[in-house]
């Protein structure tokens, strides 16, 4: 009977030493505002960057995908979540997803995909030293917005006014609407602005630009 209890004793610690011996698998959390099935080619993207990395899906690394279905009031709720099941990682789809994965921790680190503004938007301190737990890509580029501009005037000689549609309550609209009226008055164009707060305003702004002439 001691016999029996001792081999069952040495089989379970050995099965229990080789369990705590395998290394963690990370976990990322991936977040996009929309649906998963209308980016299939950055979620691509994504999953070929970390092979080139050796991080393959499935093998050593699991990635966890969620997505707001184009609801922004249900990605607290998402970024919650991930947060309670520990991610060692998440990545963020955009500044919506970047500011609800922010306000649920200030320990995960959390790697922004996309932000016009990271800094105006309050994710990090600067886009040197971002500090925080925040860290990741800055679309922030204003320039081109001139750039565009002179692109249509080259293909449109006699242009003479454009409608500029944006939105105001966006990081960095600002900036690049700057540059683009420094690029009109460069080049004697009329620039007539539109701001769009929500999809909704779409349809009239078009019909805005129409009125002005554009």
């Amino acid at each position: 009977m001691r016999l029996s209890w001792l081999v069952t004793f040495l089989f379970l610690a050995t099965v229990t030493f080789a369990y705590a011996q395998q290394p963690k698998v990370p976990r990322i959390g991936f977040i996009s505002a929309t649906p998963l099935s209308a980016i299939p080619t950055r979620i691509e993207a994504f999953r070929q960057g970390l092979r080139e990395l050796r991080h393959v899906e499935g093998k050593n690394i699991l990635i966890e995908y969620g997505d707001g279905e184009g609801k922004q009031d249900r990605l607290p709720a998402l970024a919650a979540e991930f947060v309670r099941l520990k991610m060692d990682v998440i990545v963020s789809g955009g500044p919506t997803v970047t500011r609800s994965v922010k306000e649920a921790t200030l320990t995960i680190p959390i790697v922004m995909a996309q932000d016009s503004d990271p800094v105006g938007s309050g994710f990090v301190a600067s886009l040197a030293r971002p500090g925080g737990n925040i860290t990741g890509l800055s679309t922030l580029a204003p320039e081109l917005s001139g750039k565009q501009l002179e692109l249509l005037k080259e293909i449109i000689p006699k242009l003479v006014r454009v409608a500029v549609l944006g939105s105001s309550t966006a990081s960095g609209n600002a900036q690049s609407l700057k540059e683009t009226e420094t690029a009109a008055e460069a080049f004697a164009i009329r620039i007539q602005y539109v701001d769009i707060l929500s999809p909704k305003d779409v349809e009239s702004a078009f019909q805005v630009a129409t009125k002005g002439g554009c």
